[in-house]
């Protein structure tokens, strides 16, 4: 008889996240691959592997696998799945892997199967697709088994998915490939149209986080920022501003907000009065930027919070409809 284990993937386009049927995370690692490109040699995953991005020798190349939350490069995806799966637990001969692993809502049926078949390269044998909303709802508690309308924001790294979910089905949705990658991309941009310099992503990221925000805050203030300069080719600092970021990532806030906007516009008016009552809950790494539930609560003039784990809300929603299939 085969012993089975069981997994949920939240495999996300910045992060993957690997929990077991308990809701423990065991895995919370980047989605990044390391790769020697003469010998086609994985050299490191994760973590290890995000810490050579921009710091590379010619011949060794770090990969995201994986972009707007698809599947970009197929072997390298089912290489990181594989050491990934490796290190969540113990495994002998004789064990059944069987993984729940998220998709965004708006894949093709071709997507889908890519996943699939990856998961399987990686060596699962029984693979279930959930979509993000839907695991994202599960994992911030919210009643989605019950008649009752319940309306997710999630934001990720490379897609936000925004769905009213109701009696375990999901009754409107809409999935954009605007989130937190959006946002160090706006800043990158910035930077180089403005200040002609040329900034990496790790930098763009640092400034989201220190002083980035999509509303005004107390305690805003400025941050050097390092880079090196397109015309001359030597290192160059600049100075930048909270209120700079923030119209910088106006953009792609505006974005996401309009597809709340788009979603809420085709709802029941029954759901669309639950939601009223109960409000929007925000999850997703990106949904901490500053002052973002605040602008959306303003915007669309109903109560906006965020989920008491944002980040980990996807991965716990796995392991609930793990414990669901007993």
């Amino acid at each position: 008889m085969l012993f089975s284990r069981n997994i949920g993937i939240d495999l996300g386009t910045a992060n993957t996240l690997v929990c077991n049927k308990k809701g423990q995370v065991v895995i919370r690692e980047p989605s990044v691959v390391a790769v020697d490109v003469k010998t086609k040699r994985v050299l490191a995953v994760g973590g290890a592997a995000k810490n050579m991005i921009g710091r590379t020798p010619g011949s060794i190349v770090a990969v995201r696998p994986l972009k707007n939350g698809v599947i970009a490069d197929f072997d390298m995806t089912a290489d990181m799945l594989h050491d990934f799966i490796q290190r969540s637990s113990k495994r002998s001969v004789f064990t059944k892997t069987r993984a729940v692993i998220t998709v965004p809502s708006g894949v093709t049926e071709v997507e889908r199967r890519a996943v699939e078949d990856a998961a399987r390269s990686a060596g699962v044998q029984d693979v279930e697709l959930i979509e993000e909303c839907m695991a994202a709802a599960m994992g911030a508690g919210l009643p989605t088994y019950e008649a009752t309308g319940s309306m997710i924001v999630d934001i990720g790294g490379g897609t936000t998915d925004v769905a009213v979910i109701s009696l375990g089905g999901i009754a409107s949705s809409k999935s954009i490939k605007v989130a937190g990658e959006a946002f160090d991309e706006a800043i990158i941009n910035y930077m180089k149209k403005e200040h002609n310099m040329l900034i990496g992503e790790r930098t763009a990221e640092d400034v989201k986080t220190k002083i980035g925000s999509a509303a005004e805050y107390d305690g805003e203030g400025a941050m050097e920022v390092r880079g090196r300069n397109l015309e001359t080719g030597l290192p160059m600092s600049v100075e930048i501003t909270s209120e700079t970021v923030r119209e910088i990532l106006s953009e792609p806030v505006s974005a996401i907000i309009n597809a709340i906007r788009e979603t809420l516009e085709v709802t029941l008016p029954e759901l669309a009065a639950d939601i009223i009552s109960r409000g929007v809950c925000l999850t997703g790494g990106s949904c901490r930027l500053r002052g973002l539930d605040k602008l959306i609560e303003k915007e669309i003039q109903i109560p906006v919070h965020v989920a008491e784990n944002p980040t980990d809300c996807v991965v716990l929603g796995t392991a609930v409809k793990l414990r669901r299939q007993r």
